[in-house]
């Protein structure tokens, strides 16, 4: 989403770091310049105008230009008003003194509400948590019949009285059953429209008034930009809402709706959703964004990712197997697997500092269906042959090309890559006579 904005600013930072020391009118020049990736975002302008001027302040008056780096130090101030901008510290749900803890869901028709509320429930369920999903759309059976079909997919329990109830007693009813079956969590989808009208509003009002809600949640698309931040106003007017869960983070739109909804509602954004996939959602954290924004990358994320992905035991044993230079091709083959399980890889690149701008990103075209190549070809292979490649003779190959649909030549380009990354990791694991490590530079498939 960001990835035009980083890399207009990463353009404006290069600018003053080029330069030795900065005079009052060079630091004006360059602000005026982020205004206008700013504003270019489709961020709010009142909240650009207030940023800028908080920025401009503090680099002005903190004696910042007469210091060692000024450079360094307007650009630290504008990401610690980049996390003030996006909410300062991370919001997370708030929880009921007394279980059950209530979530309502309310959003437009469109902005994804039933998925991800069920990709909350999920998430939920991962951290242990017992919860469950309340089909309170009674207006739509199709929305009911989406909640069943998704609680199926993820083992979540759902409640449901079909379409011919009213909202407000599936609520309490839900409530009833979830305080005899010990539900941690109960989380209600609600009834949307295509537009904001007085019954919707008033269906959620009685809802919030009837049953004790813990919290409510509102779904905004980000693709909509200023849209998203005036639907989350006008809600917030009606309703007082307590977060933002925004969609569709990982689209092509400007990210003004990110920078903005905050600032203009005063409600944290507490989750986004990250890609369509049941797991695509995560906590929001303003200084890992405002990190990923500027092209600073995003270690935290990335090592959250690497834990939730990768088997601590089958790292431990590739470790072992990496210092006695064991690895073969069924370790990569599993490298592979684990890797894919952490996301597009891109995205990965993206959380690494240095990485972190489009700029880095172009020159190293990503092919994720090369993944799948690869895999396909060390499937096709026996057991013995990913653990000894030496066997691997003409014939084989043949055979492992027609087995994994690619030819001969493919299945060659995997072998002699492998091969390339055994020799590296044999440098790396020792040194050379002069006490240096070995520098090697392997060509993987799946980056051109």
């Amino acid at each position: 989403m960001f990835e035009s904005l980083t890399e207009k600013l990463q353009k404006v930072f290069q600018k003053l770091r080029s330069r030795g020391g900065l005079s009052e009118e060079e630091v004006g020049e360059a602000l005026r310049e982020v205004r206008l990736v700013l504003l270019e975002a489709d961020v709010n302008y009142k909240v650009v105008k207030d940023f800028v001027a908080r920025v401009k302040e503090r680099a002005i008056g903190q004696d910042v230009l007469t210091g060692l780096n000024p450079a360094q130090q307007v650009i630290k101030i504008v990401n610690e008003e980049m996390i003030a901008l996006l909410g300062g510290q991370q919001a997370k749900l708030k929880v009921a003194d007394r279980p059950p803890t209530v979530i309502m869901v309310a959003g437009l028709q469109g902005s994804g509400k039933t998925t991800n509320v069920a990709k909350l429930a999920l998430m939920l369920k991962k951290q242990g948590k017992k919860p469950l999903l309340v089909a309170g759309d009674v207006y739509r059976p199709a929305a009911i019949k989406q909640l069943k079909t998704l609680g199926e997919q993820t083992g979540v329990a759902v409640f449901d009285m079909g379409d011919k109830q009213d909202a407000v007693v599936v609520g309490n009813a839900a409530m009833s059953n979830a305080r005899a079956n010990g539900y941690d969590y109960v989380l209600i989808d609600t009834a949307g429209r295509l537009h904001i009208d007085e019954e919707m509003m008033s269906e959620l009002q009685r809802l919030r008034s009837s049953v004790d809600i813990t919290e409510v949640l509102l779904v905004v698309d980000a693709m909509t930009g200023q849209d998203a931040v005036n639907v989350a106003q006008r809600f917030n007017e009606a309703l007082e809402i307590d977060g933002i869960l925004m969609t569709k983070m990982d689209g092509d739109a400007r990210g003004g709706a990110a920078l903005s909804v905050k600032e203009v509602t005063g409600k944290p954004i507490k989750f986004i959703g990250t890609s369509e996939k049941m797991d695509g959602i995560e906590p929001f954290h303003p200084d890992r964004m405002a990190s990923r924004i500027l092209g600073m990358g995003d270690v935290l994320s990335l090592i959250e990712k690497a834990q939730q992905s990768i088997d601590e035991k089958k790292a431990l044993e590739m470790e072992r197997k990496l210092r006695e230079n064991r690895f073969d091709l069924n370790d990569y083959l599993d490298q592979l697997q684990q890797m894919r399980k952490m996301g597009p890889l891109d995205k990965i690149l993206e959380m690494i500092p240095g990485f972190g701008g489009a700029k880095q990103l172009k020159g190293a075209q990503i092919d994720e269906k090369e993944f799948g190549r690869v895999e396909a070809i060390l499937r096709s292979m026996t057991v013995e042959e990913r653990s000894d490649p030496s066997i691997l003779n003409a014939s084989r190959r043949r055979r492992i090309a027609a087995g994994s649909g690619t030819n001969v030549q493919e299945v060659n380009q995997v072998i002699n890559q492998f091969n390339e990354m055994r020799k590296m990791i044999r440098a790396l694991a020792g040194a050379d006579e002069s006490g240096k490590r070995r520098k090697r530079v392997v060509d993987f498939p799946f980056m051109r």
